[in-house]
């Protein structure tokens, strides 16, 4: 089965960011990535930004490189790195022919849009026409402009892909003749796209068009407008055609231009228009220039908003500052007059100002003194070193100690079993409801009734809008009553409705009983608030006086222990007091003790810790004086070696430069005996003499070739017999 994508319209752009291309065969479905120069070629591929076009470049450079791998015959199987199998060439040909722009399309739309911004506030400014390219409807575009099919599914589809179901061909039986089956030569397959160009549709498709003859179609007047300006038709373009339809028709009451009598009229009819034009024209302009002035007010206004808030801002961060600066300074003030209320209390206590010694006994009797209550103005802190006593456990400040701990915790603790609540029974086993179910049933109604009569408002009555009949009602239909025909009919009449008497009370009783057995608590509350007989009244009060004189009772036991308390607390705190004073005075002793071991601890590591940097400084010291000796003598035999070879060249530049002096004179001695005596053998050579000469220069050339080449045979038939042997 084939699958296959049908279109309604073809899109005027489609903003994919990525193209995926399916192929399903038979065998299964391959998803291909995009091509690599997809943002050059394919008109619908479009890129976000200039930014986005420049990485794609760079990708498909890179994905395609034109790095050519070009063989060397002789090392062609060689796996040495001196001796490549290959070279690396730079191929000149480019993918991408010269003719297709590599810059980005981004460009002429952005123009474009500035055109119809353009456009948009100046209505003088005309905007030149697009070309739209043909779009060959019955050509190669003819698959897109395809209609959706009829199918006959059994569910709705979603409308984003629509898949053609092919028909089944029927089965042939091949001939019994043949042996092979035959192989078809040709296979279809369909492809599939991830979005519909129906989805992404930004303009609408307009077809082509065809003017009959001697033919001006009113449509045609409407050729300017496209999708987005001018259409869909609003108010404007409306009144737009209107006045074309009033123009065409004044056009044709105008008299022609062959009636020379009439040409007067014409002319006078033409100027009346020209006028009316020039009006109109006058009140566009003035429309445009009130929508200036209003947008221009707007601004202004918005303008003087955004200034007045930027200085409410500023003055609510002035006042702000103030405000914090006043209140800084008020706080100062009530410190400085608190501090000096407190110091004038103080000097008030002790008038006479007499060194007073300190009550050790007075200060832990008192709670409110500064052993129970120290104040942080005098220099104590309660909660110095309060870190001290904070708990450190391994197993809660560590997550390697949370890990140990939750292994060793149960399971239940970790994965908690959560059950279902069970419904609430409402009911008993015979099937009615419990008197709780019922009494919150009733209450729920009782609440329901006053809510509704609480916010139940009196609507008032409209008065009918049109005459309506008032209906009568019926009157009621008399009691029926039965004729006795005999007095024994009579008496058991009597009897069943006394009976019907009795049966009422007793479930008014009933009612009445299962009323007070519900508001029994009720009731207790109301007689002990509300007592109505005397004797209940006398027995109340025997209670009121029972109750008083037990809490008399207990009031007076207890300030007997409160006394006795008293003297032994005051008895404990001397014991204390004493007790305290000697701890305290031996915790002083103890901590000057330790602060003295302290500090001779201190500068005894003080005294290890100089003399530890004094012999690393020592150290330091020597090695640099060492270093240095070594750094001279260094510096002196390179100085040595220097002068050594600096005399060494001089020596051998200049025995070379005499050696050269001397060998040239020698060569040009020698030379002119040479030439001497080549001239002398020259002016006395003859015909037979040269002729020699020339012989023995011939054969001291080709002959030892000739003997090379017969040596080069003889080895390669010695080779080729050596070969010939060993197979």
């Amino acid at each position: 089965m084939s699958h296959a994508v049908t279109f309604q319209k073809p899109p005027a752009q489609q903003q994919v960011s990525q193209t995926q291309y399916r192929e399903r065969s038979r065998a299964g479905s391959h998803v291909f990535s995009n091509r690599a120069y997809d943002f050059l070629y394919d008109p619908l591929f479009i890129v976000s930004s200039e930014k986005d076009h420049t990485q794609a470049n760079i990708q498909a450079t890179l994905i395609r490189s034109r790095l050519k791998k070009v063989p060397r015959f002789k090392t062609m199987f060689s796996n040495l790195i001196h001796y490549p199998r290959y070279s690396l060439y730079w191929s000149k040909s480019d993918p991408v022919p010269p003719f297709i722009s590599r810059e980005w399309k981004g460009h002429e739309e952005r123009h474009r849009e500035a055109l119809r911004q353009l456009t948009r506030t100046d209505t003088s400014f005309q905007m030149p026409r697009e070309v739209y390219e043909d779009p060959e409807v019955t050509g190669k575009n003819r698959y897109k402009y395809f209609e959706r099919p009829f199918l006959p599914f059994f569910q709705q589809m979603p409308f984003s892909v629509v898949y053609a179901v092919s028909k089944a061909e029927p089965y042939t039986f091949p001939p019994t003749s043949t042996k092979q089956l035959s192989i078809p030569s040709k296979s279809t397959v369909g492809t599939q796209t991830d979005y519909r160009d129906a989805d992404v549709q930004t303009d609408p498709y307009s077809p082509e068009y065809v003017v009959y003859q001697d033919s001006i179609p009113e449509l045609l007047t409407l050729a300017t407008l496209t999708w987005g300006r001018g259409l869909p038709a609003g108010q404007a373009e409306v009144e737009m055609i209107e006045r074309a339809r009033e123009k065409r028709a004044w056009e044709a009451t105008l008299p022609p231009l062959s009636d020379a009598f009439q040409y007067e009229k014409r002319r006078k009819m033409m100027n009346e228009m020209e006028r009316k034009e020039w009006a109109f024209r006058e009140q566009e302009i003035e429309k445009l220039q009130e929508i200036r002035l209003e947008v221009l007010k707007e601004l202004l206004r918005k303008r003087d908003e955004n200034q007045n808030e930027v200085n409410m801002k500023h003055l609510n961060a002035r006042w702000s500052k103030l405000q914090e600066a006043k209140e800084a300074k008020m706080a100062k003030i009530q410190r400085t007059h608190i501090s000096t209320i407190r110091k004038l209390v103080g000097k008030g206590k002790n008038i006479e100002g007499k060194l007073e010694r300190r009550n050790i006994i007075k200060d832990y009797s008192d709670y409110a003194s500064q052993v129970y209550g120290p104040l942080s103005r005098l220099g104590c802190f309660p909660d110095n070193n309060s870190e001290d006593f904070v708990v450190k456990n391994y197993y809660l400040n560590t997550y390697e100690g949370l890990v140990e701990l939750e292994s060793c915790l149960p399971d239940f603790v970790t994965q908690p079993r959560i059950r279902a609540p069970k419904p609430k029974v409402i009911t008993t086993k015979a099937g009615f409801l419990k008197r709780a179910a019922r009494l919150d049933y009733e209450l729920a109604e009782i609440h329901k009734a006053l809510l509704d009569k609480k916010n139940k408002v009196l609507e008032a009555k409209k008065p009918p809008r049109f005459l309506q009949r008032n209906t009568v009602p019926q009157p009621r239909l008399p009691t029926p009553t039965l004729e006795m025909t005999s007095s024994e009919e009579e008496e058991i009449e009597m009897a069943v409705i006394y009976l019907q008497k009795l049966l009422r009370g007793r479930v008014v009783q009933n009612m009445m009983f299962e009323g007070k057995e519900k508001r029994l608590e009720l009731i207790q509350e109301l007689r002990t608030c509300h007592a109505l007989q005397e004797d209940e009244k006398l027995v109340k009060k025997a209670e009121k006086q029972v109750i008083l004189a037990l809490q008399q009772q207990r009031n007076l036991h207890e300030h007997k222990v409160s006394l006795v308390e008293n003297h032994l607390a005051g008895l404990e705190g001397r014991a204390l007091a004493h007790m305290f004073d000697f701890l305290s005075k031996e915790l002083v002793r103890l901590q000057e003790e330790r602060r003295i071991h302290a500090f001779v601890m201190l500068a005894e590591r003080q005294r290890r810790v100089r003399e530890a940097e004094e012999s690393g400084r020592r150290q330091v010291e020597k090695q640099r004086l060492q270093e240095e000796d070594q750094i001279f003598k260094e510096v002196v035999k390179i100085h040595h070696s220097t002068i050594t070879s600096y005399l060494e060249d001089i020596i051998l530049n200049t025995e070379a430069n005499t050696a050269e002096e001397q060998a040239r004179a020698e060569i040009e001695k020698m030379a002119e005996k040479i030439n001497d005596i080549a001239y002398e053998m020259e002016s006395r050579r003859t015909y037979l003499q040269s002729e020699e000469i020339v012989a023995e220069l011939v054969y001291s050339f080709l002959i030892p070739e000739v003997q090379k080449y017969f040596v080069k045979e003889k080895d390669c038939d010695f080779k080729k017999a050596a070969a010939a042997a060993a197979v």
